[in-house]
């Protein structure tokens, strides 16, 4: 029997290499060399525990245990391995390592299983990158477009494509995937809060993932000398954007029941400290478990924005994301919480407040989560941590869930 715990250590310590910020955070941007160097990482270990591996064309990677089944539907387990800039090395990474432990289980126990078992890493869920967000598992599904996959650009203009081929993977591979291919889709994750650690519980049955919308806010104006030109002429697409800013919490304040809005990125043009700004960019994220107080909140900043439309300045509002708040498979919440209480393991029912990749998989299969507590409740930073010792624990119930789900036979 493998030590779980030391295996999970090992991984996330090998994985946590790849990042643009040595001891200042993980970065770990979408296709690029840090990508890459995580990838290879993964895929290797996926082929060292007799997985079929293979990459489609978003990048995503998948290890693919055979069931006895011909063309059975697979039980998925994964999550993404890219970050935030300055992250931790646990949201995402976490889950992905959780699947490869899962696999190697079954290959060191000799389980054969009925239906595949397979392990999955994703892409851009983050959306640091290329905006949006949730793009590998998006993707997949087809909620993503080729087409639109295509146009997606960087902060510096480079596509999608170019990225990709510059570390060597293929667009060109199939990307949509046939959802009868899918018979569950379990994620491990960090909580990202402090709900789990409040209550000294190690596991949390995620029941509802919040909704969750991205807006991307441009104000354009009139850039001029600092000094030169007066207050009453000048066109400052910074001034209103800061202006707009400011009153967002209100909104989501008076929306109420734990809606919450942020604004996470700024970008100014020209840059310059003796410039007026002629352009802004930013974004706005709101999120509720109610999908009703999400509608009601961008019907609100749009008004809010366009109420600035004036004074020589320009605004628009541009969709990037929209997910509607998503429940969880019933039947997958009883099992995990069935492999809980046998492993004597306590868990606690709970609402996820962030986005992840299963909220996409549980329109088209069976979806399921845990969350482990994260200390202090801390996220998206450089002091994330989890206790291996709970994320050990996962992986036995996600282990147990998957031999259900798979149907396994002993050799």
């Amino acid at each position: 029997m493998i030590d779980i715990q030391e295996r999970i250590e090992k991984h996330l310590q090998e994985i946590s290499k790849y990042t643009s910020t040595p001891n200042k955070g993980t970065t770990r941007l979408t296709y690029s060399q840090e990508d890459l160097g995580a990838r290879t990482y993964i895929k290797e270990k996926m082929d060292e525990y007799g997985l079929k591996v293979h990459e489609d064309g978003f990048g995503n990677i998948f290890g693919k245990m055979d069931g006895v089944l011909q063309d059975a539907p697979s039980v998925l387990i994964g999550s993404h391995f890219d970050s935030v800039p300055h992250g931790g090395n646990y949201d995402g990474p976490a889950g992905v390592v959780a699947g490869l432990v899962v696999a190697e289980l079954f290959s060191k126990n000799q389980l054969i299983p009925k239906y595949p078992l397979e392990i999955i890493a994703l892409v851009e869920e983050e959306g640091t990158r290329f905006g949006g967000g949730l793009m590998g598992s998006r993707g997949i599904v087809g909620l993503l477009s080729e087409q639109d996959f295509y146009r997606l650009k960087d902060k510096d203009g480079i596509s999608t494509v170019e990225a990709m081929e510059k570390i060597g993977l293929d667009p060109s591979l199939p990307k949509r995937r046939d959802w009868k291919s899918m018979k569950a889709y379990l994620e491990l994750h960090i909580e990202q809060g402090p709900i789990l650690e409040e209550k000294n519980i190690p596991i949390g049955v995620v029941e509802t993932i919040v909704g969750l919308t991205q807006l991307e806010i441009t104000v354009e104006g009139q850039a001029g000398h600092a000094g030169t030109t007066p207050m009453e002429h000048r066109a400052d697409a910074l001034v209103t954007s800061a202006k707009i800013i400011a009153e967002l919490p209100t909104i989501a304040m008076e929306e109420g029941e734990g809606s919450v809005i942020t604004v996470g990125s700024v970008e100014v043009f020209p840059n310059g400290a003796n410039v007026i700004p002629k352009k802004t960019v930013f974004s706005v994220d709101i999120r509720s478990g109610k999908e009703e107080h999400v509608q009601n909140m961008i019907r609100k900043v749009r008004e809010l924005v366009y109420s600035h439309n004036q004074n020589n300045i320009r605004l628009s509002v541009d969709q990037l994301l929209y997910m509607q708040p998503k429940s969880m498979n019933s039947e997958i919440i009883t099992l995990l919480k069935q492999k809980s209480s046998e492993l004597a393991i306590p868990y606690y029912s709970m609402n996820s407040g962030a986005g992840h990749d299963a909220m996409v998989f549980s329109d088209f299969t069976a979806a399921g989560m845990l969350f482990v507590p994260s200390k202090n409740g801390l996220s998206h930073c450089p002091e994330e941590w989890s206790d291996s010792r709970d994320l050990a624990n996962a992986v036995q119930i996600l282990y147990e869930a998957a031999k259900n789900l798979t149907e396994v036979e002993v050799k």
